[in-house]
Parts: structure tokens; C-alpha cells; sequence
């Protein structure tokens, strides 16, 4: 697709958040091209409350992604509704939330792939952008690692190993389209140990988390009715959510992903470490790069 695109209509849901427990209702809104993806604190009126989905504006990765402007607006848990819009292609979007976190929804990125589906996906008359990776770039931080790999297509391949027998060592790699981030990715829920979600709520965090909106372990079984959505469901989140991470670069990314046993504060230093080596990335416009193509 050479164009840039919005959504149609507005659509909005409503929901609690994963850690604050609140409940909060959420807009997803048209936007013209080159505005991106943006977020509107619309409960904060006295200050500054737009967040624009950028890397550098992530103040917080230790259990999600949190935005924070100069202002001092923030908004908690974004990588599942980026995630969604990234793989539904969908590049300029306004997020209106009246909350302080993203409602949790299902712990998937599923129901909001509804919910721009039922908006309806627009072509905007101007040339999609991308950020082509031209050199290796990767963050090590132990047995943890993240890189991004040229390639003329956007792929994430990510292992885990956990000692947990319902986990255990899991690995998947796709090439992401709509088709294959709606069939192979969007259904995977965000994932956690009944002790480790007892231990949060203590702390005041995972106030909103359930059977309802996460899989849930303990002993090493899952003990959701009905069990899991894929036998590798695991794996697949933390393809999700690396996708939502990686949308904060505010451009799609032409690159092979990998990854092993990292998270959220990864992906944020990738994608810090990118913008940092301009020689291992340009910035293309698709219509000039299908022209160049058909003339040679």
C-alpha cells in the first residue's frame, strides 16, 4: 500500500486498565496524513494533554509502555491498541482516552482490530513514508537481545524460555501483514503468574487483571477455562507487543526483527539506538520506491 491511510468513523469502547483498575473510555478518531498516531488525555484540560506515539516520549517500560509529554500527561499501557493499529496498516489515528491507562480489553489486541474494522480504513492522497533499515542495529543486555536486520518487509521472530512446563522454550516468526497479524498475532493475550499478580496488586499494580483479560499460570498450568488461544500463545504476545513497541519509531519499519527473552525496555532502547546511527536507516517515500523498482 503507497498511501497513507486513517479510519473512516469514529468508534469508541469502554473498559478498565490492566494496573490502575480504572475505567475509562476510549475514542478512536480520523486524522489527516501526517499527523500519525496520537494520544488525547481529553480528562486533562489545564495543560498540554496530547501524547504523540513516539519512542521518545517513553518515560516508563517496567510493566507496559507509558507516554509522558513535557507537561506532565501520560498515558499507561499503549502497545496493544499500537500493535493493532500498526498491523491493520493503518497510519494516522487520534486515541481519545479520558483515564490515565488504555483499557486492558481482553488482554489482546483483538477487540480493537474490531473496532477499526468496524470504523472502516480510509486511503489518505499521500505517500506512506517508511524507515528502511540499512545496517544491523542490536541491544544486549545478557542472555536478553534485540536487532533490527535489513529487509525489503516488516518480520518479527522472538524466543522465550521459561521454566514454567505450560511455557517452556517457544519461537515464531511471521511476516507481518494485515492478514497474518490478524490470524497469527492479534488474539494473543498478555500473560502472568497468579503469584507474581498477587504480588502486584499488593504493590498497587494488576488492580484490573483477570481470567478475563490475561492468561493466567499457576504451578505451571494454565488455569483459564478454556485454556489457550494458540498452543504457542505465549510467544505470539511478545510478537504483539513488539509490534506496538516498534510503532513508537511513528513510521512503519521495513526491517527482519528478532528477539530473545527481551520485553518492553528493549524495544524502547532499539529503537533509541536506531535513531541514534542515522546510517543505519533512510526515510523513503513508497511511491518513489515503486517507481525506482518498475523503472529498473
Amino acid at each position: 500500500m503507497s498511501l497513507q491511510t486513517s479510519i473512516k468513523n469514529r468508534v469508541s469502547c469502554a473498559g478498565i486498565g490492566l494496573h490502575t483498575g480504572a475505567r475509562v473510555q476510549m475514542t478512536l478518531a480520523p486524522a489527516p496524513a501526517g499527523s500519525g498516531i496520537r494520544f488525547r488525555r481529553v480528562d486533562i484540560t489545564d495543560r498540554d494533554n496530547w501524547l504523540p506515539a513516539r519512542y521518545d516520549l517513553v518515560s516508563a517500560t517496567g510493566y507496559g509502555t507509558v507516554l509522558e509529554n513535557d507537561a506532565g500527561a501520560s498515558i499507561a499501557t499503549v502497545e496493544h491498541v499500537l500493535a493493532a493499529l500498526s498491523g491493520m496498516g493503518v497510519d494516522n489515528a487520534t486515541i481519545e482516552i479520558d483515564g490515565p491507562e488504555m483499557t486492558v480489553m481482553d488482554g489482546s489486541a483483538a477487540p480493537f482490530v474490531f473496532l477499526i474494522e468496524c470504523a472502516g480504513i480510509k486511503r489518505l492522497q499521500r505517500a506512506r513514508r517508511v524507515i528502511q533499515i540499512l545496517e544491523r542495529i542490536e541491544v544486549v543486555d545478557g542472555d536478553k537481545h534485540v536487532a533490527l536486520e535489513p529487509s525489503d518487509q516488516f518480520s518479527a521472530a522472538f524466543e522465550i524460555d521459561f521454566d514454567a512446563e505450560a511455557i517452556g522454550r517457544q519461537a515464531h516468526r511471521v511476516v507481518v501483514t494485515e492478514t497474518s497479524f490478524k490470524a497469527e498475532i492479534a488474539r494473543a493475550r498478555t500473560f502472568g503468574f497468579l503469584h507474581e499478580m498477587e504480588h502486584l496488586t499488593a504493590r498497587g499494580l494488576a488492580r484490573g487483571g483477570s481470567l478475563d483479560n490475561a492468561v493466567v499460570l499457576n504451578g505451571g498450568k494454565v488455569i483459564n477455562r478454556g485454556g489457550l488461544r494458540y498452543r504457542d500463545e505465549f510467544v505470539r504476545h511478545k510478537i504483539l507487543d513488539a509490534i506496538g513497541d516498534l510503532a513508537l519509531a511513528g513510521l512503519p519499519i521495513l526491517g527482519a526483527y528478532e528477539a530473545r527473552r527481551a520485553g518492553h525496555t528493549l524495544n524502547n532502547r532499539l529503537l533509541r539506538a536506531l535513531f541514534d546511527a542515522p546510517q543505519a536507516f533512510e526515510i523513503i517515500s513508497l511511491d518513489a520506491r515503486r517507481l525506482s523498482i518498475a523503472a529498473a
